[in-house]
């Protein structure tokens, strides 16, 4: 069920493709240049938001709280 997968390139697995079309973040480049890049993705599929992996899980907890 869980394996390495690529995040970026022209391998990059369509999901991540997908959240960083929908989510292109605040840089340069939509692509993840560090691991622990968290997306929140409501019930319906629609990526809400995407995080730099500087934001602790704290941090999100009113974001996610708004969509449970």
């Amino acid at each position: 069920m869980f394996a390495k997968v690529d995040v970026n390139g022209e391998n990059a697995a369509p999901l991540f493709d997908w959240l960083k079309t929908e989510q292109p973040g605040d840089g340069d480049t939509p692509d993840i240049v560090w691991n622990f890049n968290k997306f929140l993705v409501d019930r319906s599929g629609a990526v809400v938001k995407r995080y730099e992996p500087t934001v602790t899980p704290e941090e999100i907890e009113a974001d996610l709280s708004q969509y449970l």
